[in-house]
């Protein structure tokens, strides 16, 4: 039998719908499920995994975290920014990286993106204030690493560093980020230990 390794992810969300799956449940099963129906190894499920919640078919819940929800699949609009809110924010912005303070002026050979704060991927708009100016470098490492997650890893690592180093000072500052990051719950994925 011959099945798609797309067909095969859609038919586990489908058979489990409105179910938050993690992402090692949903692998694991599609992985050995492929082998064992077709001989050959899966090569790359996190990728289909997530082009499937790029594409409106699933909802990315959180980092790993994915649900099926049939009244809802194929029906996310997914917005880019028209040409001239792309030309509205880099005026506004000056064509200045929000990240490293790169400008078309003093890189002209830069290229420059407009990005969005809050991701399309997780149900960002295509509006104005949700639109800043990044140079590719800067542009490709958000989308590689979110940047809250990188933010708390550095911070997690920056208090146990202060903490073996016997730094009170670092470790507090440290920790009121922390805390903050847990008020909010952002990234509760990535845990820290008082």
């Amino acid at each position: 039998m011959k099945i798609s390794q797309v067909d095969l992810i859609k038919q586990y969300f489908v058979e489990n719908p409105n179910r938050d799956i993690a992402h090692p449940e949903i692998v694991d099963w599609v992985t050995f499920e492929y082998e064992k129906l077709t001989g050959e190894k899966f090569r790359d499920p996190d990728r289909s995994i997530r082009k499937l919640a790029q594409e409106g078919f699933l909802i990315k819940v959180s980092k790993g975290i994915y649900r099926y929800e049939p009244d809802a699949a194929h029906k996310r609009n997914l917005e880019d920014f028209t040409p001239s809110q792309k030309k509205a924010i880099f005026e506004r912005d000056g064509y200045e990286c929000a990240r490293c303070g790169k400008t078309k002026k003093d890189y002209p050979s830069t290229e420059f993106h407009i990005d969005h704060l809050v991701p399309k991927d997780d149900g960002g708009k295509a509006i104005l204030e949700n639109g800043q100016v990044l140079c590719s470098r800067c542009n490709f490492i958000k989308k590689n690493t979110k940047q809250t997650a990188t933010g708390k890893k550095m911070f997690v690592n920056l208090y146990e560093y202060a903490k073996k180093e016997g730094n009170e000072e670092v470790k507090q500052f440290c920790e009121d980020l922390l805390n903050v990051f847990e008020k909010h719950d952002i990234n509760g994925h990535i845990e820290w230990k008082k």
